[in-house]
């Protein structure tokens, strides 16, 4: 891939890129860890969905603040101090086996990933070339879908039970937090004085980018939200703990294989903005047909591979779509309290998805579980296709 030419855009670029991936990996390899340690020491499917959920309230809770902390303290340290928070947390997890203490430490966590996802996105955006701006979203999409993989797949072949595992995530943490110490300083935001911050900030951005929210939640809804929950199912279907963990690497691959083309192919549009969101309603279609094909999943266990695989590919692409649009219309802390509503929105769907799946699979797998996923993915289309219609586009 080619790379701005300015030497700082591009240490920026790659720093942020480099740090990303190596926490992602340790986040990736701790969360199904912890869920599949969670199980085998019989606790029920429900609590352990809503331990999955408790990573999802955390950067809830920090989101609607990221653009005030971001203001107060600057863009770069408060990336610093999320990734020593990543590092700190997963240190604590090896010292303790208290439910509670590891609920408490889940909540930190997602707060220390909130305040890193947001400014993530937000320098990323900042950083790249304009034109590009599909092509670079789209490629740090897949880079963070790749962790998806790598992840998981790296846990199940050490093991659960292996007492070196959790002693790898640390180090992938350490190293992430090392390497985001090499982001070089951020240019003042030109809105430093006359933007909101807070709550009030959060909801001119919603106010400013309504359909590109609902893109977002659709997006957190499936391409994290149920594929958190999905060793959970993978168990209820059947498999071994470890395949069951490698679903979540398939949904990874689908975006790993998706997100990057639909970037750049955003890009080539005439009028990029119409671009964007004939592709939102594309892939939120794809996303509905694959849903559709759930129920006969309990009969035909393969299946749910093609199926995880287009949630993976198709809820990456609509949150791609969403964020090269807001990258496209903002800068500064305006593009970051936009940035942090999408975030928002999209962890309120990856947060409702993983708190009520594990009832769901513990009540109704094969109809109650398919019937909620085929009724959000059917309304996300809908609000798509008239959004779409109503702008003329």
């Amino acid at each position: 891939m080619s790379v701005p030419d300015t030497p700082h855009a591009r240490l920026g670029l790659l720093s942020i890129f480099g740090s990303t991936f190596l926490e992602l990996i340790g986040y990736f390899m701790l969360s199904p860890l912890l869920l599949l340690r969670l199980k085998g020491a019989d606790v029920s499917t429900t609590v352990a969905g809503l331990f999955v959920a408790t990573g999802w309230l955390g950067i809830f809770l920090m989101t609607p603040f990221a653009s005030t902390v971001t203001h107060r303290f600057g863009r770069r340290p408060c990336m610093w101090l999320a990734g020593a928070l990543l590092t700190i947390c997963a240190v604590l997890f090896t010292l303790t086996q208290q439910l509670a203490l590891w609920f408490a430490l889940n909540l930190l966590s997602g707060i220390a990933m909130s305040l890193r996802w947001v400014l993530a996105e937000a320098l990323i955006a900042e950083f790249c070339p304009p034109e590009q701006r599909g092509r670079y979203v789209g490629i740090f999409q897949t880079l963070v879908s790749t962790t998806f993989i790598i992840g998981p797949a790296t846990m199940a072949w050490m093991g659960t039970d292996n007492p070196l595992t959790l002693w790898t995530i640390i180090a992938f943490s350490t190293l992430g937090f090392l390497w985001t110490l090499a982001i070089p300083q951020v240019p003042p935001a030109h809105d430093t004085d006359s933007a909101h911050v807070g709550l009030q900030g959060l909801w001119q951005a919603l106010r400013a980018h309504p359909i590109i929210m609902l893109a977002g939640f659709v997006g957190g809804f499936f391409e994290t939200g149920v594929t958190s929950i999905l060793p959970l199912y993978g168990l209820a279907l059947g498999l071994t703990a470890s395949a069951a963990a490698v679903m979540v690497s398939v949904s990874g691959l689908g975006g790993v294989v998706l997100m990057m083309p639909a970037g750049m192919v955003a890009d080539r549009f005439a009028d990029q903005a119409r671009g964007r969101r004939t592709l939102m309603v594309f892939f939120a279609s794809v996303m509905l047909a694959a849903t559709c094909v759930l129920p006969f999943v309990a009969n035909t266990a393969w299946l749910a591979w093609p199926i995880v695989f287009l949630w993976g590919g198709a809820g990456g692409s609509l949150y791609t779509m969403a964020m090269t649009d807001i990258g496209a219309r903002e800068k500064g802390i305006t593009l970051v309290n936009s940035t942090a509503v999408l975030v928002l929105t999209y962890t309120l769907g990856g947060l409702m998805a993983s708190g009520m799946s594990g009832a769901l699979i513990d009540w109704s797998p094969t109809v109650g579980f398919p019937l909620v996923l085929i009724t959000v993915a059917a309304m996300g289309l809908i609000a798509l296709v008239r959004s779409r219609n109503a702008a003329n586009l």
